[in-house]
């Protein structure tokens, strides 16, 4: 009995994240939508970009930058270099006619770059960004427009995702589309919970110091704001694009994320409380998520002293879906299975990138950053 219990509640934890809470967000967010007072504001802004030997993209990256439709009075571009070793600052330096300020930092991990930037920067809102990822030319001016709702006290862009080559880049692509529905849909709600890190901005009296050791900028400083009252939105018009990714590199950037979840509700133990008022969308998302991976493990436990005949149908089952996905690894792309075993292989990948996640809490936190190529 306590088996057929363990097994019942881990699966039903698991249909609910994956596929009960979407259909009953997706009606919430029909039926409860809360909408923002955008206006064609141009307040001033500070574009901050903390980078860590980021030759291979610089250069673009400011050239998007600088390409943006904004008022250039209006606009300041900070580049907190974090001890960069390669030509970095030298790329940097060679925009300083175009009103590009560099400023040169020991290695002391993003975190504390971008805290000596916002300290310096003079914009009434921030925008932050990473260093792969290109601007569209309006990007900018659709995310400020949202700050002239007083209730909004941070917006979130959309990134896109090219086209990937692979079955693997194809189904990141996947998941990462119906993760932007997700936050379409809490933003319509009310806010999401933290921001996509290539692209936001934030008003810069809602900024504060971020510890030096967390890992996702992106959520700390937006769920700064949102425990101080405001929402968190994001606005679809507001794309910067990015390259498809291979497995291996989500996978590690994925670690670095889980891992940073973990730090976030440490440092903000009042998401699973009262004081969150989207504390159920948490729970069915967020922390959702960091349970799926201990769920699998309690049901492929329980499920060796279950009755028969469903301990031999439940853990046959496992072995196929498990054996799929390691087949995945030989399969040739022009196998009509890799349709199949691709996203399996990517949904188990994901499972242990949570489990890893963990190890925050005994390495270095910045040992999991690792440079995206």
């Amino acid at each position: 009995m306590a088996a057929v219990l363990v097994f019942t509640g881990a699966l039903c934890v698991m249909l609910y994240v994956l596929f009960v809470y979407p259909l009953l967000l997706g009606y919430w967010a029909r039926h409860a939508e809360r909408p923002v007072r955008r206006a064609h504001i141009r307040p001033s802004v500070s574009i901050i970009l903390a980078v860590y030997n980021g030759e291979a993209f610089l250069e673009n990256k400011l050239r998007s930058i600088l390409a943006l439709d904004y008022p250039r009075e209006q606009l300041e571009v900070l580049v907190a270099s974090d001890g960069s070793t390669d030509q970095t600052n030298a790329i940097a330096q060679s925009f300083a006619t175009e009103g590009v300020r560099l400023l040169r930092l020991p290695r002391g991990g993003k975190s504390v770059a971008l805290n000596a930037a916002i300290r310096v920067a003079l914009g009434e809102i921030l925008v932050l960004t990473d260093v792969r990822q290109l601007l569209a030319r309006e990007s900018v001016g659709y995310l400020v427009e949202a700050f002239a709702d007083p209730a909004v006290g941070a917006v979130s862009g959309e990134l896109m995702i090219r086209e990937g080559a692979t079955h693997q880049e194809l189904d990141i692509g996947l998941y990462w589309k119906f993760e932007k529905w997700i936050r379409k849909s809490l933003s319509a709600i009310d806010s999401i919970f933290g921001a996509t890190g290539a692209l936001y901005a934030m008003r810069r009296d809602l900024a504060v110091p971020i510890p030096s050791n967390i890992l996702l900028d992106d959520m700390y400083l937006p769920l700064s704001a949102f425990f101080n009252g405001y929402r968190l939105i994001m606005d679809p018009r507001a794309l910067v694009f990015d390259s498809a990714t291979a497995l291996n590199t989500e996978f590690r950037r994925k670690v670095r994320t889980l891992a940073g979840n973990y730090q976030i509700l440490l440092a903000f133990p009042e998401l699973m409380g009262p004081r969150n008022r989207l504390w159920l969308h948490f729970l069915s998302y967020k922390f959702g998520r960091l349970l799926l991976p201990w769920c699998l493990m309690l049901i492929a436990g329980s499920s060796f002293w279950l009755p028969a005949p469903w301990n031999v149908a439940t853990l046959a089952f496992q072995v196929l879906f498990y054996g799929i996905a390691i087949l995945d690894f030989v399969l040739p792309s022009r196998v009509p299975l890799k349709r199949i075993s691709s996203p399996v292989r990517t949904f188990v990948t994901m499972m242990i990138a949570a489990v890893r996640g963990l190890a925050v809490f005994f390495v270095p936190a910045r040992s999991l950053w690792k440079v995206t190529s």
